[in-house]
């Protein structure tokens, strides 16, 4: 019998960026394809996704990608793997139906094998196949994945919580989650975000207590914001609008195109007459009116933090606006949520991140949920994922006190393979992974070089040296110049740079003259050298020769 392996090609050690691929003979399937967010040593990248290598070396044997819900951390480096596959792509109606948009704007009239699946069908995979099972979480048509390998069942919880009062009134499958224990799951996967939080999660529902307080208190306008893709706290949000008597407008255009897909295919519904255009929030009282807004973690581009820097054309905020941060900080974005906070505070509005009535809860299984997911399932093996380094080791702690033995709990890393047989699980080589960066081009694959020279030009500044070699004569035609930008050198510094090098140059033979990579080289070193000594700068230094 073929050995099974387990390959995590992102989304362990790390929130974010969660794609798994699960391998028997020749047979892949690949569960999720998402990105995450650039931390603050990755200057002018937005997205990280993972690296594909293994995936594109093995292409033949891929025989579908299997999406657990729509997070853009589950989903959003689809348009980068998505063209260089033939496979097809299953996921949920609604889970399509928010990816259709984002794929017409990324790739165009690319062709895609784009495949419905709904919660118990089992879908064939070579010698692998693969069964959706719901499960709730803080987006709609979230579900787990029991794939079914020759050893028993890879089960993946996806991002979850046992919600029993959802808003769209759909439960998690316990029955079919514990009869899929009862026939043998091997592997438990599981996500650990939120194991440091004893007890059970609250209910997305509890959320609507505190948007009324809100809604109902606040003397102006209140603005919402919270992730686009957040479908019930969205519709929460119109629903409480109705109450309090206030009419909702939409800002940003992932929010507004949401909305009006999940209206549309039924996902939300919302009271005639509700929602109005920001034209026609001039025909109503501030007091009257709610404001949906993206932005919640601190995009440079959203509505929200452009409405902080008062650089947004459609909306100003003003004194007396009410700003609601319904949404958890993603690792990494702290920094700029609480720029954009305090820049808000500085235009006169109010803004609530904390309350005694909850506005925001997690979607994510708090510890009391972990161990009846474990209950259910009664793995052999465990394995969290979807979580940083210390989320994993106080998973792995819960377990143990629950009575599992060291040998059935592993560690997954990134690119590491955990490889079942008959008689054990065991890490093998490991294969091609890591972290490709995007910048604002869409282009992938921002280097280690760039990075380094974003870095050096954010903190050191740049100097520009301006060579004029005659070459056929080989000497150099007057003094070199130097220009820099973005540095606040010492007295001198630039000037004793400049008079170093000339005496340098002055003192090369015509042949070193006429070689133009060794000119550059050794321009570049001698500046940095000066820099640093003299300085204690260590600036990016472009040597430009113009020959004549």
């Amino acid at each position: 019998m073929s050995i099974a392996r387990v390959i995590a090609l992102g989304g362990v050690g790390e929130i974010g960026k969660n794609c798994t691929v699960v391998e028997q003979g020749d047979d892949i399937v690949v569960i999720d394809c998402g990105l995450s967010f650039p931390n603050e040593e990755m200057p002018g990248v937005d997205i990280v996704i993972p690296d594909f290598t293994y995936l594109l070396d093995n292409k033949r044997k891929v025989r579908g990608i299997f999406l657990t819900h729509a997070h853009e951390d589950h989903v959003g480096a689809l348009p980068y793997i998505l063209p260089q596959l033939d496979c097809p792509l299953y996921a949920s109606a609604f889970t399509h139906a928010l990816l259709k948009p984002k794929f017409e704007e990324r790739m165009g009239r690319h062709k895609l094998d784009l495949r419905t699946y709904e919660q118990g069908q089992i879908i064939e995979a070579g010698s692998l196949s693969v069964e959706p099972v719901r499960i709730t979480h803080s987006i709609p048509e979230t579900h787990a994945m029991a794939v079914r390998t020759g050893h028993g069942i890879v089960f993946f919880t996806a991002d979850f919580k046992f919600d029993f009062t959802p808003i769209d009134h759909k439960l998690s499958n316990i029955t079919r989650i514990g009869e899929l224990g009862r026939e043998g799951i091997v592997l438990l996967l599981s996500d650990s975000t939120n194991v440091d939080r004893p007890g059970w999660g609250p209910s997305e529902r509890i959320v609507e207590a505190g948007l009324r307080k809100v809604f109902q208190e606040a003397p102006g306008r209140v603005l919402l914001t919270t992730f686009a893709s957040s479908i019930h706290r969205l519709q929460q949000a119109f629903d409480v609008a109705v109450q309090t008597g206030r009419k909702v407008a939409v800002v940003g255009r992932r929010m507004e195109q949401n909305i009006a897909i999940c209206a549309r295919e039924g996902y939300m519904k919302l009271p005639p007459g509700v929602q109005i255009s920001l034209k026609e929030m001039n025909d109503y009282p501030d007091e009257r009116l709610a404001i949906l807004t993206t932005g919640s973690q601190g995009e440079p581009m959203s509505a929200l933090v452009q409405m902080s820097k008062g650089t947004y054309s459609r909306l100003q905020i003003k004194t007396g606006d009410t700003l609601i941060y319904s949404a958890r900080p993603i690792p990494g974005n702290e920094s700029a949520i609480w720029q954009t906070v305090n820049r808000l505070f500085r235009l006169g509005a109010t803004v609530i991140y904390d309350s005694p009535t909850p506005i925001h809860v997690s979607g994510h299984a708090y510890q009391e949920e972990l161990k009846m997911m474990i209950n259910l399932t009664q793995p052999y093996y465990l394995a969290p994922v979807h979580g940083e380094p210390r989320h994993q080791h106080l998973y792995l702690e819960m377990a143990r006190k629950m009575g599992y033995p060291e040998h059935r709990l592993f560690t997954l890393r990134d690119g590491i393979p955990l490889v079942l047989d008959e008689t054990e699980a065991r890490f093998a080589e490991p294969v091609p992974y890591g972290r490709v960066l995007v910048d604002h081009s869409g282009a992938a694959g921002v280097s280690d070089d760039v990075l380094r020279d974003r870095t050096n030009l954010s903190s050191e500044g740049l100097i520009v040296v301006t060579l004029a070699i005659d070459v056929e004569q080989g000497e150099l035609v007057g003094e070199p110049t130097l220009q820099a930008k973005g540095m606040h050198a010492a007295d001198g510094v630039l000037q004793k740079a400049q008079e170093m090098l000339h005496d340098a140059l002055l003192g090369m033979s015509a042949e070193d003259l006429r070689d133009g990579v060794r000119i550059r080289q050794e321009t570049a070193d001698l500046v940095r050298k000066v820099c640093q000594k003299w300085g204690n700068y260590r600036p990016l230094v472009i040597p430009a020769v113009v020959e004549v």
